[in-house]
């Protein structure tokens, strides 16, 4: 479908600036890693492995997750398949450049659907699952929401009431704002909320069942500095051509190997 959509002319302009693929692919706020995620899960790789008892050890190294990557990779060097300029671009950018019809798909989260539906038009917006990779899957990036209980509140009590609001019927149904723009809540955490019921679009049954195969991150003292790091070796490969992905992806388990040790993690 990328190759249709970079070769065919899908606007029928007669010029080749359609790709296949619009990508976050920038190491900003590690989203080159948070891009690359869903289909490293999907092909049955990964970024750490659960060694037990809270260690971990870097899987980055793995085939499977070298795949991946290298697969990707092969998408911005040899097929050509992604927008020009994505190995500098965060998803403000992305969402603008997928509004344009500069791509014909972006993997992003259910969160900017109404946006697009808005922008682009209903009849032009189709939904899939990340397909299962040829080595592993099926799995897509798991990631959610938060209510944050902030220390040394002088009303920790009315903390506590809004949580427990926020996770009930009532405060899923408000922040899943039924199809509009801007929902919190993506998909409801309380079983007595009926998506189907509070949401017309039936796109959204998509992510809904994308779930059962998600991913999250692991389960470290901090995530942050390992996304990061992740998101800076992968887009290095990305814009090098040149690059060995499969001597990156060894370089970064040497440095995640490092960084888990500071972490107490290894």
């Amino acid at each position: 479908m990328a190759k249709a959509f970079t070769e065919d002319d899908p606007d029928g302009n007669g010029q080749k600036d359609t790709f296949g693929f619009v990508a976050p692919a920038g190491t900003k706020r590690g989203y080159a890693s948070w891009y690359a995620s869903s289909l490293i899960y999907a092909n049955g790789g990964n970024f750490l492995t659960d060694a037990g008892g809270g260690k971990f050890t870097p899987a980055v190294s793995d085939p499977k997750t070298v795949e991946a990557v290298k697969w990707l990779q092969d998408q911005f060097c040899v097929a050509k398949t992604v927008n020009p300029g994505a190995v500098s671009n965060d998803t403000t950018v992305t969402h603008e450049v997928f509004e344009k019809g500069q791509g014909g798909i972006y993997l992003v989260g259910p969160y900017v659907l109404a946006r697009f539906v808005k922008s682009i038009g209903t009849d032009k917006i189709e939904v899939v699952k990340v397909p299962k990779g040829p080595s592993g899957g099926p799995g897509t990036l798991g990631e959610g929401e938060n209510v944050y209980l902030m220390a040394g509140s002088a009303n920790e009590e009315g903390q506590q009431k809004f949580a427990e609001f926020a996770v009930s019927p009532e405060g899923q149904r408000i922040g899943m704002n039924k199809d509009a723009p801007g929902a919190i809540v993506r998909l409801p955490v309380h079983k007595g909320v009926d998506m189907a019921a509070e949401r017309s679009d039936a796109r959204w049954k998509v992510f809904q069942e994308a779930y059962a195969d998600a991913v999250y991150s692991s389960p470290v003292p901090n995530w942050a500095p390992i996304r990061q790091t992740t998101a800076d070796a992968i887009n290095a490969v990305w814009a090098d051509c040149g690059a060995d992905v499969k001597a990156g992806m060894d370089g970064l388990a040497t440095k995640l190997t490092a960084e888990l040790q500071a972490q107490k993690a290894s």
